[in-house]
């Protein structure tokens, strides 16, 4: 039974930090995503238009 209690609490405490390795993993990660996204610069013309509507559009097809 000793035994059975040990495996048990080696698989509770590397549980426990897979779950902090993810939570530091998710805390990184939208920092390296965001700081790598360009905002593309009004085009001069009569042509297309990147306006407000046409940016919620895009938003809400993003996943």
């Amino acid at each position: 039974m000793a035994e059975q209690k040990k495996i048990a609490r080696r698989s509770f405490f590397a549980g426990l930090g897979l779950v902090a390795a993810a939570g530091v993993a998710v805390k990184l990660a939208p920092q390296a995503i965001t700081s790598s996204v360009v905002t593309p610069a009004e085009p001069e013309g009569t042509g297309y238009r990147l306006t407000e509507h046409v940016k919620k559009y895009y938003r809400t097809t993003t996943l």
